[in-house]
């Protein structure tokens, strides 16, 4: 048995976010988003599943801060919905949806539990998408608006904010791939969309900094790590435009103010383009406080003519795999991290989400997750490599508090260290839950 240590003052926390967890879709004023929309278009989500109620935790605020509380984090990351602040997008303020959070916050504050908020995660106001979603600027600006409501309301309560979760997913699974809302197939509009978002995203941190707020802001891209099968130039070549989609093409415009050229160039034999009007560059490129890393798989690839987008074929050597099918590279989160060191600097990283899904149900009233600890045994030992090999990492925050509604997965999906009875609502702590708290009193593992 080895041990794993971490330092006293590292945050350990779990995430959620808003549409996922809250239901209450039409209660207390709140507007529609785009994925009320979406999970109601056939086909689209698995089993025709919503978040209309989801974990109902809009109505169990006490019952998931006790659960919170046990389980020993110092941080919960959450995200607040945009459509329960402003129910048409921007203009008139939903007084009730503030007061939610409000109660919210103040609860989690008065039990210990620093609050890490994600201004958005993908629950954009259906009334600005009938204008045009994110392909349209003017939806920047309505997100400045929004966020800088927050600021104000949330000063000095809220610490630690991330403007933007997972770009990627909304603007290339989104507009490009299709497979999130709203469901869109089309390189351009995926590259306007990316492009909207690094805007709103450094606007916002602009606008944070001009109101002297006290805290920390960043955001929280999703990353990955391809390995090269073989030392062979075009292996490698393609393992570096695939990462680069993920990584470089968001993270180079906020850390260097330009995008990556190999994908520019990559792009543009596909006939797209980033638009970038007079001053665009220099918004994005505000120096950021924290940086949000999303990681929960990675695999090995090589060159291969005519796969996929960037001619890059994914090769399974043996991985173990999750039940969402993702396979289970913890070395490729060490690599990742080192790689974003390496690159930009020490900026100050929390991790922001990983983990791994498995769909047990309770037998006899427990929840047996080995798996589950497994995975973030193993992927818990990576970030101390990483910390040991000078990242600046901060916290860890695992995905997800409580089983929720996975996007197009629908309920199929089982994230969380606490099982949820989607017909009751009834929360069952996992094995995994049981085996977390024991790590937030301890700050070490075996292994």
């Amino acid at each position: 048995m080895s041990i794993i240590t971490f330092p006293k003052d590292f945050r350990f926390g779990v995430s959620t976010a808003a549409y996922q967890i809250e239901g209450a879709y039409n209660e207390d004023g709140r507007g529609m988003s785009i994925w009320d929309t979406f999970s109601r278009i056939p086909g689209k989500v698995r089993n025709g599943d919503n978040g209309d109620i989801a974990c109902d935790s809009y109505h169990r605020i006490d019952e998931d801060i006790a659960l919170l509380k046990e389980l020993g984090v110092n941080t919960y990351r959450f995200s607040i919905a945009w459509p329960r602040i402003f129910p048409n997008g921007r203009g008139e303020v939903n007084q009730k949806g503030l007061d939610h959070y409000h109660t919210f916050v103040d609860k989690l504050l008065e039990n210990g539990i620093e609050p890490l908020c994600t201004i958005y995660h993908w629950d954009l106001p259906q009334a600005l998408q009938d204008e045009g979603g994110w392909k349209n600027r003017q939806t920047i600006e309505a997100f400045v608006e929004y966020s800088d409501l927050l600021f104000h309301e949330f000063s000095g309560k809220i610490k630690s904010w991330l403007t933007i979760n997972e770009p990627w997913c909304v603007s290339f699974l989104g507009y490009f791939v299709g497979e999130q809302a709203p469901g869109e197939k089309n390189l351009q509009s995926a590259l306007d969309v990316a492009h909207h978002l690094l805007l709103a995203h450094g606007k916002t941190v602009k606008r944070f900094k001009e109101l002297g707020i006290p805290g920390e802001i960043g955001f929280a891209p999703n990353v990955t790590w391809y390995e090269p099968f073989s030392d062979r130039p075009e292996d490698i070549e393609a393992c570096k435009r695939i990462s680069a989609w993920f990584t470089e093409w968001f993270f180079d415009p906020v850390f260097k103010g330009s995008y990556p050229q190999i994908l520019v160039d990559w792009f543009a034999a596909k006939g797209a383009k980033v638009n970038i009007e007079e001053g665009d560059m220099e918004f994005i490129n505000q120096p950021i406080d924290i940086l949000g890393i999303n990681y929960y798989t990675g695999t090995v690839s090589r060159y291969k003519e005519g796969q996929g987008t960037f001619d890059c074929e994914h090769i399974d050597i043996g991985f173990d795999h999750t039940d969402i099918d993702f396979t289970i590279y913890p070395e490729g989160f060490y690599k990742v991290l080192m790689d974003i060191k390496n690159k930009y600097g020490d900026v100050p990283i929390y991790i922001t989400e990983n983990g791994a899904t498995y769909n047990q149900d309770p037998i006899d009233g427990r929840v047996r997750d080995d798996k589950r600890i497994k995975y973030l045994k193993q992927h818990l030992t990576q970030i101390s490599r990483a910390l040991n090999s000078g990242v600046n990492l901060k916290g860890y925050c695992i995905w997800s508090l409580m089983d929720n509604y996975e996007w197009s997965y629908g309920y199929s999906m089982r994230f969380g260290l606490v099982h949820v009875d989607y017909q009751t609502l009834k929360r069952t702590k996992k094995d995994s839950y049981y085996w977390y708290s024991k790590l937030n009193q301890n700050y070490w593992f075996e292994v």
